[in-house]
């Protein structure tokens, strides 16, 4: 059975909460800060029911507060439930700010503790589960060169990505600007016989078109104005690797046939020169334009798509890898949590809702960069909204402009309105707008929880 802490100094509250849960856990008992820590340390319980006012100060919360923080230091994803007297609120709202995971205000109703601790008890093996799904994500970033995914698209791009990294087949990478295109291509170079040489990129849409033959192919002495030296291009400098092309539906038509002729018979002839130079390297290409398109309308060559196209591969962007969302905002937080050395447990309920209904136009890099913000901008345990640079409003302006509003979240918007309008008539009375709406009290808490609304009453 699991281990229930529960610390209180009023032993008919200790003798009602074990008669209540004895059947369920295993419980541990304290009647102050010290007995608590003690046994808390020991035992390492996933759950703890904390009442604020413990001795030396019964009547105020100080060893309360200093047992939840110290509970959080030693354990950051223990879930704390603070016990607070009716005129405690705002002593509650600040230790949930503190971590802890819920509060309940006394007297205490048994049957509504049991469903908040049971709740717990779910989260907390919740995380444990995604605490080892992050470890097989670490092994999955190892091989895939920092890619990570668990949606279909994504496993279908890593079992195609296995599959020919093993030959020199030629690869053409498609997908939306930020959605790791590069990565595909590096991890496959990691996984193939070249991983020892060369793995060299050129962004073919940054480079000047008159400047870029020379850059691809290389060029001989005295072949224009200031060619001083002969110089390699970088097609030779993959040589026995990995030559990347970034965005080369960019290529100018005259350089496409270069690069055909290359595909073909693996061969070169740098600018100003006519000895041809053989080459031992494999191209792997990416673009995030429709290159079929551009084939119609004479901008791309037909026989050099099929050339580069052996294999394509195409990388969805994020708003279609709905799954992944939260796969990958939890690694990079740690990832940055832990470079900034900043203790935040993970995200509130609005900013869950909020990175779910967002678009992404930006993609993965965009997603990173908002959590690299958001860590190093959160004076919280949680990430909210306005850390990653959203407005709470936008969430329904998005929705508003997709034209979609589900048979769920028409009812969601009527509860959220109830829920507000009942705490606005009843002045922030949990209890009376519990009452109120027919629900009880811990139902009320989870749902100003799930609307971002623990700050606004």
């Amino acid at each position: 059975m699991e281990k229930l802490l529960i610390t209180d100094d009023n032993e008919e509250i200790r003798t009602q909460l074990k008669w209540g849960f004895s059947r369920e856990y295993v419980l541990l008992l304290a009647r102050d800060g010290s007995d608590a820590l003690a046994l808390f340390k020991k035992n390492n319980p996933r759950v703890t029911t904390l009442d604020l006012g413990l001795p030396p100060h019964e009547n105020g919360t100080e060893e309360g507060f200093r047992c939840l923080q110290e509970m959080l230091r030693h354990d950051p994803g223990a879930k704390v439930i603070v016990i607070t007297g009716n005129d405690q609120r705002e002593n509650a709202l600040k230790a949930v700010h503190l971590g802890a995971y819920d509060f309940y205000q006394k007297p205490i109703n048994l049957e509504e503790l049991k469903v908040i601790v049971r709740r717990a008890f779910y989260l907390a093996a919740i995380e444990e589960q995604n605490r080892a799904l992050h470890s097989v994500l670490e092994r999955q970033t190892a091989q895939f060169g920092g890619m990570i995914g668990q949606c279909a698209e994504m496993q279908a791009v890593f079992s195609t990505m296995r599959k020919i990294a093993p030959s020199d087949a030629a690869v053409l990478v498609q997908g939306e600007s930020g959605t790791g295109k590069e990565l595909v291509a590096r991890a496959i170079h990691a996984m193939s016989p070249r991983k020892n040489g060369p793995f060299v990129p050129i962004n073919c849409g940054a480079i000047p078109e008159t400047l870029l033959e020379p850059e691809l192919f290389g060029h001989e002495k005295g072949s224009f104005t200031g060619a001083h030296a002969q110089v390699q291009g970088k097609v030779e400098y993959a040589q026995d690797g990995t030559l990347f092309l970034d965005e080369v539906g960019e290529l100018p038509l005259s350089l496409q046939v270069k690069l055909l002729r290359f595909l073909q018979d693996k061969t070169i002839q740098r600018v100003g020169g006519r000895e041809d130079i053989p080459v031992n390297t494999r191209i792997l290409a990416a673009t995030n334009k429709d290159l079929l398109k551009e084939m119609e309308s004479g901008k791309f060559r037909e026989d050099l798509y099929y050339r580069l196209g052996v294999v394509l591969i195409k990388v969805p962007p994020l708003r279609e890898r709905k799954g992944d969302i939260m796969v990958l905002a939890t690694f990079f937080l740690k990832r940055y949590g832990d470079l900034y050395t900043k203790r935040i447990r993970g995200f509130n309920s609005a900013a869950l809702e909020s990175m779910e209904t967002y678009e992404w136009p930006g993609n993965i890099r965009e997603l990173e960069n908002k959590i690299q913000r958001a860590v190093l901008l959160s004076d919280g345990p949680l990430i909210e909204p306005h850390d990653l640079g959203f407005d709470a409003k936008l969430t329904t302006q998005w929705k508003a402009q997709s034209g979609i509003r589900t048979l769920k979240e028409a009812k969601e918007g009527v509860e959220k309105e109830m829920v507000v309008s009942s705490l606005d008539r009843n002045e922030g009375n949990i209890a009376k707008s519990a009452e109120e709406l027919g629900i009880s009290r811990p139902t009320l808490y989870d749902l100003m929880k799930k609307y971002g609304l623990y700050n606004e009453f």
